[in-house]
């Protein structure tokens, strides 16, 4: 119904913000990491929205970006996971984190959301893993970004050591952070990258 909203923060807690859009105060539910974001009391803020209608509640869930809303989006389509869920999920892990999680199959991270168990965090590894790809994240974009001189061949080889990372249960970020800061020779393959990242772990 609502594709975002823009006005003043009016109110706002750790799960609540109150937007005054000129003389009408929305309520919109958001997640801990968009609390830490906001602005000050009195700033202007745009949130991208979802809208809940039930029978008994008329709910906003806001984000501040559309990657965070089309995440939301595909969280709730899980079987077990409502809009709170999903909220609950987004609170503990960014976007891009979650998408690393369900692409190497780390069901733990997603269970330290509250109210989120295993089998539950199982589920949304098993129904989303075809809908997310690397190449969604932030982190696919900031490799881009990395200056390559080889034809597109170190691009890969660093881009599949971030994916081997993760996997091996590092944290999106920690794992990007390690692979960019590999000083390699412009032959170097996956396994040599992920060698030298490893050693940047530590």
């Amino acid at each position: 119904m609502f594709g975002f909203i823009r006005g003043r923060i009016d109110q706002v807690s750790e799960d609540n913000v109150v937007i005054d859009t000129g003389g009408v105060g929305y309520n919109v539910k958001i997640s801990s990491g968009t609390f830490a974001a906001l602005p000050g009391i009195g700033e202007e803020i745009k949130l991208y929205t979802y809208t809940c209608v039930r029978e008994d509640s008329f709910c906003l869930f806001g984000f501040l970006s559309r990657d965070d809303l089309e995440i939301f989006k595909k969280l709730i389509t899980v079987n077990g996971i409502g809009p709170k869920g999903g909220l609950a999920i987004l609170s503990v892990m960014s976007a891009d984190d979650l998408r690393f999680a369900i692409l190497s199959g780390d069901a733990a991270s997603i269970t330290k959301a509250p109210g989120i168990g295993k089998k539950t965090a199982e589920r949304v590894i098993l129904d989303l893993k075809d809908k997310v790809s690397l190449e969604d994240t932030l982190i696919q974009k900031e490799m881009q970004a990395v200056p390559d001189i080889t034809g597109g061949t170190m691009q890969q080889a660093r881009k599949e050591a971030v994916e081997a990372l993760t996997a091996l249960g590092y944290s999106a970020a920690d794992a990007l952070h390690a692979v960019k800061n590999v000083q390699a020779k412009e032959e170097a393959d996956v396994e040599t990258i992920l060698k030298l990242a490893l050693k940047n772990m530590f």
